[in-house]
């Protein structure tokens, strides 16, 4: 490539929000270049195990000793990786990272990043989340409402394909919606039982996700969701969004976009001079050679974490601290949400009835605890969701049973019993002492210095957690199910995949990175719209909102671009 060629904008990341980043600026005209650290990966063509089934593998998907060594960070979600995608994350031992106090980064480095992995949940924000700062005093005010970004949702979802229900919740907006999945039998009856024993405006309903459930809708190059939930091995119908099969694809149409993998972006480079950015620097991840590339318009969306690391690693003499770095809050203010805690039980009765296909979503039970003050909680601030499923064992339930002859093989032919999950998302509250900073001492493989975390949960989260299981256990005895337990994994920050912050919004440049447009203050040729911007993080799942943003955002580039104001 050409490194003195001049382009309008240079996009960092290729994930949810970097593929947004392109679709967007290529379509507004702007030359664009797309900077991926990982490897390529093209929809359909790079999903090897997308048709595989568990017996396909000598471990029945379980990883061997040997890998357990090399992704032991990654293992501790459990779900992932396993031999069916450990190929869309990263191995540990070849990216490691220094944790002060315990920090779970989940991570996948190639072309779409973790828009190939995620679980799909897209929920809006309400103004209950956007105001909670101001209205607490925690941390700072967001510079934006929820009418601010109301259009951009709209956007969003209708182009990815949410399906969902409306249900007129003023902490849940209703959205633009592809028809919703439909609950099973136990999860409705579950549902009836909630609206039955409480009353301060619970409910249960099926969960909003990123598929295409309208078999008639028009996607360009994408069908719709065939229920076969192997969504995180990549989607050849394109069923699922990702940045493979929809907006990259979308921006390479426009002939606007140049894709650089193998790409790892460490500097954003800033001339003192004209006071603005005017390019990155550019670690090949295959040779190791240092290169440049130019453009008058930059967006970080190298994903929540990398993105404050490059701009921490982005020093001048107007920035001795890190690009934008004013007001020391660069690396402040690290949140995910709680996981891996919640309740199980055993469902009698239901033994006629079964399911179709293999359902890749679940009930979701929107938040309901300090939404005002008839809702209002001692103790903790904030509140917490569930995401959940009902579903019917299989075989191995007969194992235990030490059945032999003809019995045995009459019970392992019927589904075993239903049982019913579900786990709490709760919110993480922005402290200016959890923070990710550079490791003074440690490098990786590139001569980069480590990303260093400590961050950690507090006396508000731990309250909160005591509370997740509580609510829960209530919500399924009061159902009638049986054997009802409640579980708390041992976990850190990060385990949620939730990571965000640490290059927040504010309206002021002493105690902020951003502006209201996803701009840093003192550099506005610069964007940043991954997980980094956000200010506080709610319970709900922040894809559809980094994707909001972000949309937002590189129309507002374009705009300013087009008007000459980068020039």
């Amino acid at each position: 490539m050409n490194q003195e060629e001049q382009y309008d904008a240079i996009v960092v990341g290729t994930g949810i929000s970097g593929g947004w980043a392109a679709k967007e600026l290529c379509e507004k005209g702007l030359k664009t270049l797309v900077l991926e650290r990982g490897r390529m990966v093209k929809h359909i063509e790079d999903y090897p195990t997308m048709n595989d089934d568990v017996w396909d593998y000598a471990l029945k998907g379980e990883l061997s000793t040997e890998d357990r060594k090399k992704y032991h960070v990654q293992k501790r979600v459990n779900w992932a990786p396993k031999e069916d995608v450990k190929h869309f994350f990263v191995n540990d031992l070849e990216h490691p990272y220094v944790e002060i106090k315990r920090f779970d980064w989940i991570r996948g480095y190639q072309v779409g990043g973790r828009s190939l992995t995620w679980g799909r949940q897209s929920y809006r924000w309400s103004d209950i989340d956007f105001e909670a700062n101001k209205k607490e005093g925690i941390s700072i005010d967001w510079p934006v409402r929820y009418k601010d970004i109301a259009p951009w949702y709209d956007k969003v979802e209708e182009y990815i394909g949410v399906s969902g229900q409306n249900l007129g919740l003023k902490q849940l907006p209703d959205g633009k919606f592809q028809p919703p999945m439909k609950l099973n039998c136990v999860e409705e009856d579950f549902q009836k039982a909630i609206v039955k024993n409480f009353d301060d405006g619970r409910l249960v309903t099926i969960g909003r996700t990123a598929h295409i459930t309208d078999p008639n809708a028009t996607f360009e190059g994408r069908g719709s969701c065939q229920n076969r939930d192997r969504c995180w091995r990549g989607c050849p119908f394109g069923g699922y969004f990702s940045s493979n099969s929809a907006t990259l694809p979308a921006a390479e149409r426009t002939g606007n976009m140049t894709l650089r993998p193998n790409s790892i972006v460490y500097e954003v480079i800033y001339d003192d001079q004209i006071k603005k950015a005017i390019g990155v620097k550019v670690i090949d991840a295959a040779t190791h050679e240092k290169i440049e590339f130019k453009a008058k318009v930059i967006f970080l969306c190298a994903s929540s974490m990398a993105s404050v690391g490059i701009l921490m690693q982005s020093k001048s003499e107007r920035f001795p601290n890190g690009l934008g770095n004013d007001s020391d809050a660069l690396g402040r203010g690290i949140m995910d949400h709680h996981y891996k805690l919640g309740a199980t039980a055993k469902v009698d009765g239901f033994l006629d009835k079964y399911y179709k296909g293999r359902r890749a979503n679940g009930f979701y039970i929107p938040r309901f605890v300090n939404l005002d003050e008839e809702t209002k909680r001692e103790g903790y601030l904030r509140g917490f969701g569930y995401q959940g499923t009902a579903s019917r064992g299989d075989w191995s339930e007969a194992v235990a049973e030490m059945g032999y002859g003809a019995g045995l093989k009459e019970s392992i032919l019927k589904p075993g019993q239903w049982r019913i999950g579900a786990t709490g998302f709760g919110e993480f509250l922005p402290y200016d002492d959890n923070r990710v900073t550079l490791s003074p001492t440690e490098k990786d493989q590139w001569g980069l210095p480590q990303l260093a975390f400590d961050v950690e949960f507090k006396e508000n989260e731990y309250r909160m957690r005591e509370e997740i299981k509580k609510e829960i256990v209530a919500m399924f005895k009061s159902a009638g199910f049986k054997d009802v337990q409640s579980y708390d994994e041992t976990t850190g920050p990060g385990l949620g995949i939730h990571e965000m912050g640490g290059a927040r919004m504010g309206h002021d440049p002493r105690t902020s990175i951003l502006n209201r447009n996803n701009q840093i203050h003192s550099v506005p040729n610069v964007y940043v719209t991954d997980g980094a911007f956000m200010t506080s993080s709610s319970c709900v799942n922040p894809s559809l909102t980094y994707m909001a943003f972000t949309a937002r955002a590189a129309n507002h580039a374009a705009n300013a671009f087009n008007t000459g104001k980068f020039s």
